[in-house]
């Protein structure tokens, strides 16, 4: 049940990212959820190899344990996955913006004079 609101309000909230910016709602949403999924497969993989190397008798069948652990990783993933997109989008929507400006400025200006 857990899982289900965390994947609900991931979704959710790079849905409203997304939208807020104008760019597609529905790929960013599934792709924040991919993004989670991908975080705790790469955290499993790396703790089992860790504990290889450095031959830690982990219990491998204790599935709930390792699922709360990889919740954690799956957060800071989105969350960085999140703040990257907000930046780019930020500075795209500013260079959209002023070229606008400059556009606006510029009507009824004759071309020797733009330049």
């Amino acid at each position: 049940m857990l899982g289900i609101l965390l994947i609900y309000f991931i979704g959710k909230r790079f849905y409203d990212l997304a939208q807020e910016y104008n760019e597609n709602k529905w790929l960013y949403a599934i792709l924040s959820i991919v993004v989670y999924y991908a975080a705790g497969v790469l955290f499993i993989v790396i703790l089992g190899i860790v504990s290889l190397i450095f031959e830690w008798n982990l219990d491998l069948e204790n599935n709930f344990g390792y699922n709360l652990l990889v919740i954690p990783f799956g957060l800071v993933a989105d969350w960085a996955f999140y703040i990257i997109l907000e930046s780019r989008w930020k500075k795209k929507m500013l260079l959209v913006n002023n070229k606008l400006k400059d556009e606006i400025e510029d009507i009824g200006k004759s071309a020797e004079d733009i330049n």
